[in-house]
């Protein structure tokens, strides 16, 4: 997808096509450079003391993508993927592909934090390359992707500490809920450690949660206790449940009382996730104008329920961020759920 003339304005690669075919530079799939060569191209780059943006771009639930829609499917999102970046960055930069459904920036024009923001933004922004249904023959998958980066030589002043920066700032986005980029800033970055942060698993955030779930009494009070967990480990502004009265409450905001007595006809499962209302509009109407009322897009619901009882939902909704739920995530909202549901037999309380 590079051209010669594309990748010859840069005294890198200018050498190398004295020597190598275009075949041989790019990679086979994307048409992006591949990855000996992009990353040849970074350390030529920090040798010759040229300053420059080190990116990172992991797509978000690229095996969900695999799994569901089939392999050709994910190669294809992995080429237009590819081609937007290059899209997005030609005339001051180059994408490679450094494996998987991971991608390397290298951003020649951006250096201060001002310009990288908005030079990340950008990428997210009006569906320029992510946060955007990609249509293939058979599907049209929402892509969204994590990002880390850093600066040479104003972070770092060689290739091991470029890398082990965008490595931190990259895991740090993950473990933030993804779909969002991470400038690295020394002060607030300097002292993270990945295995610190990898340590604080889904195991730890539920055994968090069954200790704060249980300090207090009452479901009301156990939800609006474990709130501040939620918020740091899901991202979510508000959690809504709805009990047996088909209400949708929210623990935070204490004025949201909505109907949503056709939420059932969406759950085929204990679990529905989606980054889209038409499914929810044809099967559960009230429910659905519930969730425009307050112009929320990507929702994810876990039923309340022990031994085939149903007690209520818990819904996780967010207005118009077309985030796309992670795995451990829904596992902490289904532990949650069930939580509630063991303490609704012990107690005889409902969550109306």
């Amino acid at each position: 997808m590079y051209t010669i003339e594309q990748l010859r304005r840069y005294a890198y690669f200018s050498r190398e096509m004295e020597e190598n075919s275009l075949e041989v530079v790019l990679d086979a799939l994307t048409g992006v450079v591949s990855r000996p060569y992009i990353l040849n191209f970074v350390r030529s780059l920090i040798a010759e003391g040229v300053p420059f943006t080190f990116g990172m771009l992991d797509l978000d639930n690229f095996k969900f993508i695999n799994d569901t829609y089939g392999h050709q499917a994910g190669d294809e999102v992995l080429v237009h993927v590819a081609h937007d970046l290059a899209d997005y960055l030609d005339g001051y930069g180059l994408v490679g592909r450094f494996g998987g459904d991971e991608f390397i920036l290298v951003d020649l024009r951006d250096r201060t934090y001002a310009e990288k923001k908005a030079f990340l933004s950008g990428i997210y922004a009006d569906s320029t390359v992510l946060r955007k249904n990609i249509r293939l023959e058979h599907c049209n998958p929402f892509i969204t992707g994590t990002i880390g980066c850093a600066t040479f030589p104003d972070d770092a002043a060689d290739y091991d500490g470029m890398f082990s920066l965008i490595d931190k700032t990259l895991y740090r986005g993950k473990t933030k809920g993804r779909n969002c980029h991470i400038i690295y800033v020394e002060e607030k970055h300097r002292d993270i450690e990945i295995r610190q942060i990898a340590r604080h698993g889904v195991y730890t955030a539920m055994h968090s949660l069954v200790r704060q779930f249980e300090l207090v009494p009452g479901l009301h009070n156990k939800l609006r206790s474990v709130m501040p967990l939620l918020m740091e480990e899901i991202q979510v502004s508000d959690l809504y449940y709805v009990g047996r009265d088909g209400i949708m409450r929210a623990v935070r905001n204490v004025d949201v009382r909505e109907p949503a007595e056709d939420i059932g006809q969406i759950m085929n499962d204990d679990l529905y996730f989606s980054n889209s209302l038409e499914d929810i509009e044809k099967k559960s109407p009230v429910f659905h104008r519930t969730l425009k009322k307050y112009d929320m897009e990507t929702t994810v619901i876990v039923r309340i329920s022990m031994d085939m009882e149903r007690d209520g939902y818990l819904i996780c909704a967010e207005p118009r961020s077309r985030r796309i739920w992670q795995e451990d995530e829904c596992a902490i909202l289904y532990f949650l759920a069930k939580l509630l549901a063991a303490r609704i037999r012990i107690d005889g309380e409902d969550l109306c």
